[in-house]
């Protein structure tokens, strides 16, 4: 099996090698694609160097198996040559989430998603993730009505432009162009995650709403958001208020969810148990807390979520589902 990590010098893609070598994920051969600034750079991964090579170089070696996480604009360019190619491109931006041929996969929720000859698979919204997760066995129990939710983002998730202006404002230097916020990210907190769209609501928060809505299948489920940028180093943190449509009992709830795949509870808060973003840094799990009966409205519920946001955020589901691809054959 032929494997390659486009964009594999990011954030993510770093975060992408640390997965893979935990998790032993079997592969004959690896290759590793970045921007023409890093082509030819050696990349010391598992005690051997690797030369950083350019998408066109690595295309004609027809990889099995492609994770890319480069961005939209790379991810347009040549996902689709790649997929040509016979080539499973698991995409970590947003290019595709929205395409209704492209499946957008959490595997504790919807595997089943993942069809042979559907090529490219997107990888969803780092806070559409740990939400699903969380949220997915409650929906298939009792169904959801409607979704209230907040988010607390770390800047990581903004990648590398936002590190350097966190920590310039932390040391005191100046903020190296270009900067990623307008406003100040440390000692701060920013309520905009991406750019406003003409509703007044940003990219971020809508992906929310659209991707959540495929995910769980359910194009009319009513959800709204706001997403906040905070000065947390890693791991987002959400606080998600959800309808019902049937009744419930609140330890069925708690119950469910400590039986969940990838989920992990903490909630006695009596003795300060319940999640924080630190606790799920370097995690691959989804940390559900302050679960607790909404009394304002019937049938609502309220919980705390936490998980890292460049892990079960980004890299460790995308290598779940290069996984998945192997345990039903679609790849050798």
């Amino acid at each position: 099996m032929h494997l390659a990590i486009v964009g594999a010098t990011g954030l993510v893609g770093q975060k992408l090698l640390e997965v893979l070598e935990e998790s032993h994920f079997p592969y004959d051969r690896i290759s590793f694609v970045a921007s023409e600034a890093s082509v030819g750079k050696l990349l010391f991964w598992k005690g051997k160097e690797h030369r950083v090579e350019r998408a066109a170089e690595v295309l004609q070696e027809k990889p099995d198996v492609a994770i890319f996480s480069a961005g939209a604009a790379t991810s347009l360019e040549w996902a689709p040559q790649f997929a040509g190619h016979g080539c499973y491109v698991i995409d970590n931006s947003s290019a595709w989430r929205m395409d209704p041929n492209c499946p957008l996969v959490v595997p504790e929720v919807n595997a089943d998603a993942l069809l042979p000859g559907a090529y490219i698979i997107a990888n969803p919204n780092c806070s559409t993730i740990q939400m699903v997760v969380a949220l997915d066995p409650i929906h298939r129990a009792y169904g959801l009505s409607r979704l209230v939710i907040s988010t607390y983002q770390s800047f990581t998730g903004t990648g590398m432009k936002a590190v350097r202006q966190y920590e310039a404002e932390r040391d005191g230097k100046v903020v190296p162009e270009p900067r990623a916020y307008v406003h100040p990210i440390f000692e701060n907190c920013i309520p905009q995650c991406d750019v406003f769209l003409d509703n007044g609501y940003t990219k971020e928060e809508m992906k929310l709403v659209n991707e959540t809505r495929k995910i769980l299948g359910d194009p009319a489920m009513r959800i709204t958001a706001t997403a906040v940028r905070v000065p947390v180093h890693g791991g987002h943190s959400e606080s998600i208020n959800a309808e019902l449509k049937s009744d419930f009992e609140l330890e069925d709830i708690r119950s469910l969810l400590q039986s969940a795949p990838g989920v992990v509870v903490l909630d006695d808060p009596f003795s300060a148990t319940y999640p924080t973003p630190l606790q799920s840094k370097n995690r691959n799990e989804v940390f559900v807390g302050r679960i607790r009966r909404d009394h304002s409205v019937e049938r609502a519920i309220n919980l705390w979520v936490t998980a890292d946001n460049l892990r079960k955020g980004a890299a460790t589901n995308a290598v779940q589902i290069a996984q998945l691809l192997r345990e039903r054959s679609l790849v050798c």
